[in-house]
């Protein structure tokens, strides 16, 4: 049950990432500012795939075997979250730039972990 949620809400993870950072993005190129749905849209994409990891973990403490590299990709999600937190003072320069960019990567990181399901190194 707990591992179908987390396939579902894997991959409305990823679109709320992907949609997110082509907005952000645009919100860059067409020079708008940062407004409240900007805001909502990040805070909703970064929750949902802090949720999903957790989701993953509480899994494999349940002995559910995902694969290594799949481990590995929500890992590296995590530390992508980190590592925004650290620079989050750099964020507020072009915030609308670097949320896009790291949105898209985080969506890049989903795909690249369902895609390598199972497998190991």
């Amino acid at each position: 049950m707990l591992s179908s949620v987390h396939g579902w809400l894997g991959w409305a993870a990823i679109w709320v990432c992907g949609v997110s950072g082509v907005a952000a993005l645009a919100y860059h190129f067409l020079r708008r500012p940062p407004d409240l749905l900007f805001k909502g849209s990040v805070g909703l994409s970064v929750v949902s795939m802090v949720v999903q990891v957790g989701l993953g973990l509480v899994l494999f403490g349940q002995d559910f075997e995902p694969g290594s590299i799949h481990m590995f990709y929500g890992i590296v999600i995590l530390l992508t979250v980190t590592f925004i937190y650290i620079y989050r003072e750099q964020f507020r320069r072009r915030p609308a730039l670097y949320w896009g960019l790291a949105l898209l990567f985080m969506m890049g990181l989903g795909i690249r972990g369902i895609s390598n399901f199972g497998q190991s190194f």
